[in-house]
């Protein structure tokens, strides 16, 4: 019973994220041909608070959510953001937790670096796989003449990477702020019972 309880935990946390994700992405400020918004950091955090597999669903559900629902993109879009969201926070947790699980008698404050260096890896993944997607789509999907993509590349990337960077500093800090809540309800534990 106990498991289940755990299990419960965790789909119930995992689509909590994924409904914050989607809700805070219809925050977004203009920035050249993209918009900069705070879900990244959502997601980052979805990732380091459940794990590869359940943040990495939060990421890519909430994420894919917003843009069937308020972003007017089709379902291949949507699916696009999926995996790109889902790798992003699936990277930051793989990483982060290999780290953890060498280093389990470290105390919090402790973890900050590895924390950034989690987040910064499943961020770079993310802008990546966002460019890739972008060249793709303007070289086969919505053809453009072939020298102005690196001008539409660069437009996008710049936005790219200032949602990287907000999500990189933001994240580890609500990791830190909302971690001391989750072990003092027992909601942590149980979210980790349930990963294994």
């Amino acid at each position: 019973m106990n498991q289940n309880k755990s299990q419960l935990t965790r789909i119930v946390f995992g689509a909590v994220m994924a409904a914050i994700i989607c809700v805070i992405t219809l925050f977004r400020i203009p920035l050249g041909q993209s918009k900069v918004h705070f879900a990244n950091a959502m997601c980052l955090l979805a990732g380091l608070l459940l794990g590869p597999v359940t943040g990495g669903l939060s990421a890519g559900l909430g994420s894919a959510l917003y843009d069937v629902l308020f972003g007017g993109y089709d379902f291949l879009n949507a699916a696009i953001t999926f995996v790109s969201k889902f790798a992003m926070a699936w990277v930051t947790a793989m990483i982060y937790r290999a780290w953890k699980r060498k280093h389990e008698d470290v105390a919090l404050g402790a973890t900050l670096p590895p924390l950034f260096l989690s987040c910064i890896a499943g961020s770079l993944t993310y802008v990546a796989l966002y460019m890739l997607k972008t060249w793709i789509f303007k070289m086969w999907v919505e053809p453009v003449p072939v020298d102005t993509i690196p001008t539409v590349l660069v437009a996008k990337l710049v936005p790219s990477l200032i949602n990287a960077a907000f999500a990189v500093v933001v994240a580890p800090l609500f990791y830190h702020a909302v971690l001391p809540a989750l072990r003092s309800t027992g909601i942590y534990k149980q979210l980790a019972a349930a990963e294994k």
